[in-house]
């Protein structure tokens, strides 16, 4: 059958193998039994689980939470959220992990499910290797037969809300955003409530793109993937800035006030940069990928940064940040860490990061972003044999 588990947990096209209910309730199962760890008897356990709007989503969704209160703990269901916000409510509530429903960027008949640990750490290649055991292990329906109890389905009543707070408690006492005109692509996906409701409470004045889900227009001619909506409304309506947000909120793409579309490189570069001159640049190191451009590189050389690179995959990354205790890390695709503040990758708050690194410059966007040139370059996948380590 193949590797189960991909670059970011399992994804396919919705209904069909591997992203089934029949596989999703094993698929519950399985992280129920690998991360439940120690039980104590006064307190139920617990497993969050958000989605986007994707159509095929309520039914992997109650096909997961299936899976999980067979082994005898509770499904806590957030509805839609971004990625990000079910990664934060599992490590702040005390639930043994956080499942997220989302194919991210892709098309909407696409699904898939990835998994963060009670910390809000995306799986180890070890703990995904185990878990696809479990998963594929024709007495998986097994697992559950010892459990005596089976757990509870409960729908979480604020994420919204708790996702919000926390965002705003990484901001500086008293940002604002009054007085800057802001545009936001929604990728009619997870954020499509919550970024226009703190951009709004912190007083942007802001026009709102593609936040009407219907199930199947995820990620359509808009988003992360294709700014060039976004891009044109900046100029028509002279704003700051232009942010696009992909399906699942995890990733950021900016346009500056000449609707010129930002590469990842060129924000992660700028707000490194930024922080360094601000002393909060911990180590002095950016984590990118070996797909990173070469301009980036230059970039941060002559601004005395060093340059760490991951194999590609955001996962990958923050293993980098994390042996090298760094603070601000990512990929050109949008992926952005900053794991001073989070422990994976957030359009919303990277998005809020650029902004305070534009006031705190007091630059344009296009002027922040100069530090960084995009040289030509041009990336090819080659189909190989092997594929030693770098």
């Amino acid at each position: 059958m193949g590797k189960l588990f991909g670059t970011d947990g399992v994804r396919g096209k919705a209904n069909q193998y591997p992203i089934t209910p029949e596989m999703a309730v094993r698929i519950g199962r399985a992280a129920a039994h690998l991360l439940s760890g120690s039980q104590d008897n006064n307190q139920r356990q617990t497993v969050m689980i958000g989605r986007d709007t994707r159509i095929s989503g309520p039914m992997l969704e109650h096909a997961l939470a299936s899976g999980i209160c067979s082994m005898g703990m509770d499904a806590i269901l957030a509805g839609v959220l971004p990625t990000p916000g079910i990664a934060y409510i599992a490590s702040s509530s005390g639930a043994k992990a956080g499942i997220v429903i989302s194919a991210s960027h892709n098309p909407f008949l696409d699904n898939g499910i990835k998994i963060f640990n009670d910390k809000g750490f995306k799986l180890s290649d070890e703990q995904e290797d185990r878990m696809e055991e479990l998963v594929l292990d024709e007495n998986n329906a097994k697992l559950s037969e010892s459990i005596q109890h089976t757990g509870r389905v409960i729908q979480m009543k604020n994420p919204v809300e708790v996702y919000l707070d926390f965002l705003k408690q990484t901001l500086p006492v008293h940002f604002s955003l009054k007085g800057r005109k802001i545009i936001i692509d929604c990728a009619n996906g997870a954020t499509y409530q919550i970024a226009e409701k703190i951009f709004r409470e912190l007083g942007a004045e802001l026009v709102v793109l593609f936040s009407d889900p219907d199930g199947v227009n995820i990620n359509h001619g808009c988003g992360s993937q294709h700014p060039e909506v976004l891009a044109k409304t900046v100029l028509e309506k002279d704003a700051d800035i232009g942010l696009a947000f992909d399906g699942d909120g995890d990733r950021l793409i900016a346009v500056d006030e000449k609707g010129i579309i930002a590469t990842g490189d060129q924000i992660l570069g700028a707000c490194a940069i930024s922080m360094k001159k601000n002393g909060t640049l911990a180590n002095n190191i950016l984590v990118t990928t070996i797909m990173s451009n070469i301009g980036l590189g230059v970039a941060l050389e002559t601004h005395g940064i060093d340059h760490i690179k991951a194999n590609v995959g955001d996962r990958y990354v923050m293993e980098e940040m994390i042996r090298h205790d760094a603070v601000i890390g990512g990929e050109d695709s949008g992926h952005m860490i900053y794991l001073d503040q989070h422990t994976t990758g957030d359009g919303i708050l990277a998005a809020l990061r650029l902004i305070l690194s534009m006031k705190q410059e007091n630059r344009s966007l296009s002027e922040l972003l100069s530090v960084v040139s995009v040289f030509p370059q041009k990336l090819i996948n080659v189909d190989v044999k092997e594929k030693p380590e770098i």
